[in-house]
């Protein structure tokens, strides 16, 4: 199976990809949400050729878009997140607008490169340290207090 048949076993990928294929307008966050989750799937020419079949966006700005969203190493996003997205569009990035709890869990029925899962899990270790290292500012005494002169 190629890497672009994987990626259509998503309803939300296959769903945004048959919308680009019929010339639909699929909104900032779903190019943005197709170009975080379809860069894993597709080099990035396929990737920029599906873009620019959105309206009113140019190969030009396909190609920044994918060459963005690659120099950035932007994770897939997780469900909360696209849900959020589409609320701020008028085109569903969700199928079904996000009522079934698996549409949009991208992580559900696509396997991406272990490096993706590494980084989710190193963002999450900081989260937890940074949040310990908060803690303990706060419940050690405050250092650095002027001395009053008597």
């Amino acid at each position: 199976m190629q890497k672009n048949d994987s990626l259509r076993q998503n309803d939300m990928m296959r769903h945004l990809m048959d919308a680009l294929a019929e010339g639909q307008d699929i909104g900032h966050y779903g190019r943005l949400v197709f170009a975080m989750v379809g860069r894993h799937f597709m080099e990035d020419e396929e990737l920029a050729d599906h873009l620019a079949k959105n309206p009113n966006f140019s190969e030009i700005q396909a190609k920044a878009l994918v060459n963005q969203v690659r120099s950035r190493d932007y994770n897939p996003p997780k469900r909360e997140k696209i849900l959020a997205w589409q609320k701020e569009q008028d085109f569903p990035i969700c199928p079904d607008n996000g009522t079934d709890p698996d549409a949009c869990n991208i992580y559900r029925n696509l396997e991406f490169p272990p490096g993706v899962y590494e980084k989710i899990g190193e963002y999450h270790e900081d989260k937890v340290r940074a949040e310990e290292d908060a803690v303990d500012d706060r419940s050690s005494p405050r250092r650095g207090k002027a001395k009053t002169s008597a």
